[in-house]
């Protein structure tokens, strides 16, 4: 954790507390914090700050001294549609991109995601990975994640209307590469215009080619990250690293 986000009930005027177990271990066995202490903290959906520890316990955390002054980081321009992955990388997932600053998120359903998927007990746990994310990013602000369970529907009803400036999918076996992409996209002045709106990347296996048709019908634009078949893990962090290039 950077910083350690409290909710708004956790937060009165100049005082606030730590209950959460998670953060209070936190600052004693890794922070290894005493009274008298500052720590980094921010409001869940305000802004982010420091205060002073005034009293331990193991079942609270008091502190004083509530500064909340500086603004979060400001979102990426990005909607990231992820087809879902297996449950035990979907966590890592969410807080990698939650952390990134990636300001909505949709997770889809694909041919190759398995059924069993959607019944994970880990889909009910999305708010928690969203707060680690947060506390790793240092940001306050939540992505927006809503769930599609219907690939063709969503593609062929709603995606245009979340375009706004161009799409991609990621597809180890397009022609194109994403650095071709970029330089077809850019111009002398107004470099940074290339970088789409909205990225599709799959589970691992990918999408398959009738997938990539449908997203193709709506505009979207197939390139690859290279030769190698990286882990879904793996291909969101080198394709959202170029949004905070």
């Amino acid at each position: 954790m950077n910083c350690l986000l409290l909710t708004a009930e956790n937060v009165l005027q100049d005082t606030a507390q730590l209950t959460a177990l998670p953060q209070i271990n936190h600052v004693n066995n890794i922070l290894g914090a005493a009274v008298g202490d500052t720590l980094k903290i921010g409001q869940i959906g305000g802004h982010l700050g420091t205060a002073i520890i005034d009293s331990m316990t193991p079942e609270c955390i008091q502190l004083r001294d509530v500064q909340l002054t500086i603004a979060p980081p400001t979102k990426l321009d990005l909607t990231v549609i992820l087809a879902l992955p297996r449950p035990k990388v979907l966590r890592r997932l969410i807080m990698d991109m939650t952390a990134i600053g990636v300001a909505d998120i949709i997770l889809i359903n694909s041919y190759r995601t398995q059924k069993s998927y959607w019944q994970s007990p880990m889909l009910e746990r999305l708010d928690e990975f969203v707060l680690e994310g947060l506390q790793q990013g240092v940001d306050t602000i939540a992505p927006r994640i809503s769930l599609r369970k219907r690939f063709k529907p969503f593609v062929e009803d709603e995606l245009s209307h979340l375009i706004i400036d161009r799409a991609i999918v990621a597809h180890p076996y397009s022609q194109q590469s994403f650095a071709q992409y970029l330089q077809k996209h850019s111009s002398q002045n107004q470099p940074t215009f290339a970088l789409p709106s909205l990225v599709f990347i799959g589970a691992e296996g990918g999408w398959i080619d009738y997938e990539v048709g449908l997203l193709a019908a709506q505009g979207c634009e197939a390139v690859h990250i290279g030769p190698r078949i990286l882990r879904t893990e793996a291909a969101v962090n080198v394709l959202l690293g170029q949004w905070l290039l």
